[in-house]
């Protein structure tokens, strides 16, 4: 009877185990490759390459823009206005934010900051765009900055994805833990490093 029982567990868990490292393994890798990099940022030279335009809005948009009121969304019209006398992409729903005279669109990506400033007054707008580099691009994909919603939601599935596939793994360590003698002791290791790693050099 517990023959049968271990059997049916070790399908299960093998079965969780592989479909969810298969679903997200470039995720798993990406996140892996760029908490590296991310953790030793000092290490790894990028260059940074700088972009920087002043442009002069007609007057019928700089008219259409001092009636957008601050955090709310720009209509199509004025982003496809935008886009077409500056030559920047704004997309549709961009959200600027507005004091002091001045109308501030924040344009950033995934390695990338980007600005566009407009003179609510003179209708001159500035805008300045700051490539980081690949490895910047990678490290903001993995702390989901700018990345919008969807990426935001494949961080979380492939969190969950790696909490199964950790349960899954521990499941079938204990089931094949009689013919293992080593597998209790690496796994109290690999449980009690952290918190000993923790309480003796992370200072807070």
């Amino acid at each position: 009877m517990k023959s049968s029982a271990n059997t049916f567990w070790s399908h299960q868990f093998r079965q969780w185990h592989w479909i969810s490292s298969a679903l997200v393994l470039a995720l798993m890798l990406l996140f892996a490759i760029t908490g590296f990099t991310l953790n030793h940022t000092a290490w790894i030279e990028t260059e940074t390459v700088s972009v920087a335009s002043d442009f002069e809005l007609s007057n019928e948009l700089t008219t259409t823009l001092n009636e957008v009121e601050s955090e709310t969304a720009l209509t199509a019209k004025a982003t496809q206005s935008l886009t077409s006398e500056t030559g920047v992409v704004v997309p549709q729903g961009a959200t600027p934010i507005v004091e002091f005279g001045e109308m501030i669109l924040d344009l950033g990506g995934p390695g990338v900051d980007a600005n566009l400033t407009v003179d609510l007054e003179t209708g001159e707008a500035f805008y300045e765009r700051i490539d980081r580099g690949i490895i910047a691009k990678l490290n903001d994909l993995h702390k989901g900055r700018d990345t919008g919603f969807i990426w935001g939601l494949m961080i979380d599935i492939t969190a969950l994805a790696c909490v199964i596939f950790c349960i899954s793994g521990l499941g079938l360590l204990a089931i094949n833990a009689r013919v293992r003698r080593s597998t209790w002791p690496l796994t109290t290791f690999g449980v009690v490093a952290p918190i000993i790693a923790y309480i003796l050099f992370v200072h807070v």
